[in-house]
């Protein structure tokens, strides 16, 4: 199916008629915290009902209601505050209310979405789930959402691989549950899975885009994201690496709002590398005429300041029983490579309509166009990037071109960096359409029902041209690639819902659902080499390749689950899945998931109540809960088969086998235990959550050798195993909370101790790692594993007669990129009803990081950098570098560091002119400090993108640069 006739198709579903009805009953009211300052976007619902509306920026709020009982019980809710309820005895009319939350450090109160409709209080949980609010997303300057979730959740390892303006991120939710499979988590926006895949359909280094980068922060009203397995079981099989669930924001009764923001903003690394610079050239000898060699920073044609902006506009509303919101934006971002820009044009709808009291329609839809000006930096799979070709060097001549014939110097070992940046052409285009339908029936007590049909379809196409009579190694004669993925994915779910009081104190809470999921990819390229004269397309190539592939996939399953509530403390769960995939092999097409967790709020019994503990502890909960998952992303579509390749012989077709055999496949299978207890003390001003998991996986995917026998080198079974461990700290205080000042403090703490086991022979090389990443038994995953130092019974490192370190005789593992533990700490401040104050700091500790950037730069063909100016001085032994350059152990750097993410200000008023209703000033900081003992741009880098096992892998990558950032917000 083409994209204009899929989005043509799914336009057409997003068409709503507006129905109203005059409002019988009109309830208006506001909701305030502690300090009397309203709360924006704060639930407003009718209790038993679908019907809803939030608050305004100012915390007011409008319900109107055309056909009310004779008596209305409405709630008020906020992440972070205990909720609470009204009654209006009255069924016409204007009513007003006003509610006043508590601070509720621990958000027991708080409903939580547990499957992909299914709502929970948080309090009933025995499973820990992180939550985000638009407040917390607002003031981070992040132009993309997973930026914005860095440093803010426990138990996640977030970094960002690329300072590339569209660079991709990646997300790890309790460390890695695969090997050879995609450990990102499973996202979820409004009920459609979407796709987060990082294609890369050009060679860029690891700055490949993820597709979340397609999603606007901006619409974003809350994030919850489910990291155990026992909780992941209500979803289907490919939840084992966490699942990521956004909301986003919704019309609400009342006028027109409307919001309209404009951002500004610069950017620049942090520090760039030092150079070399020696007076003599990298064989040490001065000019012919015993002048001085002059050596160039070609970090100063490469880098630049950049400049960004962004609008932003929405308009919300709703009367009678319509709802609706609508939003449009526009991102021009630069990166700090120089001629390097992502572009953003995004528009969202959606249409809340109420059919009668009891069935409820909601319709939405965002479409997304991008485009990024690439420049490539080599990486792992090309050598003819701007950032490749500076640190291959020398930096003894000029890279600037000759002023009359324009020609670029070509006296590198590599490509012209200033030529890359100014001739080369990469660019990346994305068409996106992510829409919704879902159907909220209630038509008994106690008994919902929702279905939801979502669509997610995208095309992306990337170009890359080299013109003839460049610097590019091998591609003198020009180069030319076109690649194009399509991708589809379609999810209908549906989920009832029934509960009652069985007997006086205990409730019973049914749920059962059910999955049909349709997935499909194409991916076509072509590349020319050798091109004609003045031609820029592909088929002008004397030399073209093509190449095409496609997959589809179906998923499908269902769910039953139960919940007794006995007193409305102690809360018992029990559920079990099961789910089918056409990947698996025919004997394995249904898996089983069982789950049981357990939640006692021990604060709520009369012993605890009555006692000293309460005054010590106002809350406290204990958890439990067991549970499994599945994992398919190592399984290809047709893993299972045993594949052929086309092939010609003497100009006839044919089929050669793969180098796979197929076989018997079945998902990676994840059991984890989670214990936790969440507290409170100091009157409820401090909250803590502290959550130890045991996680195990078992049928892990590797690749096993075959005889040449059998036609085949490799078969993909499921062999291995992989234990992850850790503990998770999560501590909520509000150290003041004062009429004109509050404070309020978050800190996180995650350990995370992974073992894998079961490889072949012990030891498995990871691809796309120079070999120097490695799987082995009974070590974390993608330690490094190469040359290293011979040294002494005291651990010194042994010289040898030229006092030049000595190569030890067998490889070992030299260092691990996965940290010791990750933590962050985040204050905000409010002082008095107009200025706000935040700051977060992030700490990755214990990470080593493999610099081969520095390890190239020092080798004396290239000798970029100062290790080689050293030797050249003198200061090192002669053939230092030279030797070191084969001891892999020597570029092992400690990647620790702690960084401070955030810092902004913003000031809010409400004006009296031109119908505002408020304004905001926001002036935001990102990545401003980092303490470190790297030599490198960032510590935080990877040049394997989102790569599973290659982490903490830093060559020639474009560091993440310091960002201040300008917005103004207007509310009407």
């Amino acid at each position: 199916m083409h994209m204009s006739s899929r989005l043509f198709f799914v336009l057409c579903l997003s068409l709503s008629i507006p129905i109203s009805a005059f409002a019988q009953l009109t309830i208006k009211g506001t909701v305030t915290d502690e300090r009397g300052e309203g709360l924006p976007n704060a639930n407003i619902i009718v209790v038993g009902t679908t019907t809803g509306t939030n608050t305004d920026g100012q915390g007011n709020f409008a319900l109107y209601l055309s056909e009310p009982e004779a008596e209305t019980t409405i709630e008020a809710r906020y992440v972070g505050y205990k909720s609470a309820r009204q009654t209006i005895r009255q069924n016409s009319g204007l009513s007003e209310v006003s509610f006043q939350l508590a601070v509720d450090v621990l958000q027991f109160d708080e409903i939580v979405v547990t499957g992909l409709s299914v709502a929970a209080s948080k309090k009933q949980l025995g499973n820990a789930i992180s939550t985000l609010t638009v407040r917390q997303l607002e003031s981070t300057g992040a132009t993309s959402l997973d930026k914005a979730l860095t440093g803010k959740l426990a138990g996640a390892l977030i970094q960002q691989n690329s300072g590339n303006p569209g660079g991709g991120v990646t997300i790890r939710l309790r460390g890695t549950g695969t090997v050879l499979g995609d450990a990102d988590p499973l996202y979820v926006v409004d009920g459609v899975i979407v796709n987060n895949d990082s294609p890369e359909l050009i060679r860029l280094g690891g700055g490949s885009q993820n597709r979340l980068i397609d999603l606007n922060p901006n619409d974003v009203e809350r994030i919850e994201i489910v990291k155990g397995a026992a909780a992941a079981a209500l979803y289907e099989s490919r939840a084992n690496n966490g699942v990521v669930q956004i909301f986003t924001k919704r019309g609400t009764q009342g006028k027109p709002r409307i919001n309209y923001t404009y951002g500004l903003s610069t950017s620049k690394i942090r520090k760039t590398l030092p150079v070399n610079r020696a007076t003599v050239d990298n064989r040490g000898n001065k000019n012919p005429d015993g002048s001085d060699v002059q050596r160039f920073d070609h970090q100063d044609f490469i880098f630049r300041r950049a400049a960004g902006m962004e609008h932003y506009a929405s308009i919300s509303g709703g009367s009678g029983n319509t709802r609706y919101f609508a939003s449009g934006s526009y991102l021009a971002d630069q990166g700090v490579i120089e001629n390097t820009l992502f572009r953003r044009i995004s528009a969202r709808t959606r249409i809340d309509q109420n059919l009668s009291n009891w069935l409820a329609l909601s319709v939405g839809g965002n479409f997304v166009f991008s485009k990024s000006n690439d420049i490539p930096n080599g990486g792992l799979n090309s050598n003819y990037g701007a950032m490749t070709g500076f640190i291959f060097g020398p930096n003894t001549y000029n890279l600037t071109p000759d002023p009359e014939t324009g020609t670029y110097p070509d006296d590198g070992i590599l490509a012209n960096p200033l030529e890359v940046i100014d001739q080369y052409d990469f660019t990346q285009e994305i068409t996106r359409y992510i829409g919704n339908v879902q159907l909220n029936a209630t038509p008994l007590s106690g008994l919902s029902i929702d279905y939801t049909l979502g669509i997610d379809t995208y095309d992306q196409t990337a170009i890359a041209f080299i013109p003839t009579g460049t610097s590019a190694p091998g591609l003198a004669n020009g180069f030319s690639r076109r690649a194009v993925f399509d991708f589809l994915q379609l999810n209908n779910d549906i989920n009832l819902r029934y509960q009652r009081d069985i007997f006086p104190n205990v409730q019973s809470t049914t749920r059962i659902g059910g999955t049909l999921q349709y997935e499909k990819g194409e991916n076509f390229s072509a590349e020319g080499r050798n091109l004609s004269p003045v031609a820029e397309v592909v088929s002008s190539g004397a030399n073209v390749v093509a190449g095409e592939t496609r997959s589809k996939r179906v998923i499908y399953g269902g769910f039953v689950q139960q919940t007794f509530g006995i007193a409305n403390r102690l809360f018992v769960t029990a559920a079990a899945r099961i789910d089918a995939s056409s990947v698996y092999d025919a004997d394995n097409r249904w898996q089983f998931y069982p789950k049981a967790s357990a939640s006692y709020l021990i604060s709520d019994t009369d012993f605890w109540k009555n006692g000293a503990l309460q005054n010590i502890f106002p809350d406290f909960k204990l958890r439990a809960s067991i549970g499994t998952s599945g994992g398919q992303t190592a399984i290809g579509p047709y893993d299972r088969l045993t594949n052929y390749n086309a092939s010609s012989y003497d100009g006839n077709p044919g089929l050669v086998p793969s180098t796979q055999l197929g076989g018997t496949i079945k998902p990676e299978r994840q059991r984890e235990i989670e214990i936790g207890t969440d507290f409170s003390l100091l009157s409820n001003r401090l909250g803590i959550e502290l959550t130890y998991y045991d996680q195990r996986i078992d049928d892990l995917l590797l690749f096993r050798t075959l005889s040449p026998s059998t036609g085949h080198s490799r078969a993909l079974q499921n062999v291995g195993t992989m234990d992850n461990t850790g503990l998770e700290l999560l501590v909520r205080a509000i150290p003041l909370a004062r009429p004109n000042l509050r404070w309020e403090s978050t800190f996180t703490y995650s350990t995370n101790k992974n073992k894998v086991d079961g490889i072949e022979g012990g030891r498995l090389i990871i691809p796309n790692s120079f070999s120097q990443v490695s799987a082995i038994n009974g070590e974390p995953l993608g330690v490094f594993f190469s040359t290293a130092f011979e040294r002494d019974a005291q651990g010194n490192i042994a010289n040898d007669e030229n006092n030049l370190p000595i190569q030890a005789a067998d490889r070992k593992i030299i260092g691990d990129p996965n940290p010791d533990f990750t933590a962050s700490w985040i204050n905000q401040i409010a002082l008095g009803q107009n200025w706000s104050f935040r700051m977060q700091w992030d700490a990755i500790i214990g990470g080593d990081l493999f610099n081969f950037t520095r390890r190239l730069a020092a080798l004396s063909a290239f000798g970029v950098l100062t290790d080689y100016e050293r030797e050249l001085n003198g200061e090192l032994p002669s053939g230092y570098n030279s030797r070191v350059f084969r001891i892999f152990e020597q570029w092992i750097e400690d990647g620790s560091f702690v960084k401070l993410r955030e810092l902004s200000a913003s000031y809010r008023w409400q004006p009296q002119f031109l119908g505002l209703s408020s304004i905001q000033l926001s002036l935001i900081g990102r990545n401003l400090l980092s303490i470190d003992d790297y030599s490198g741009y960032d510590p935080e880098t990877n040049i394997a993108g989102q790569r599973t096992a290659v982490r903490g892998f830093d060559f020639v990558e474009v560091p993440i640069p310091r960002s201040i950032a300008f917005r103004i917000s207007l509310n009407y």
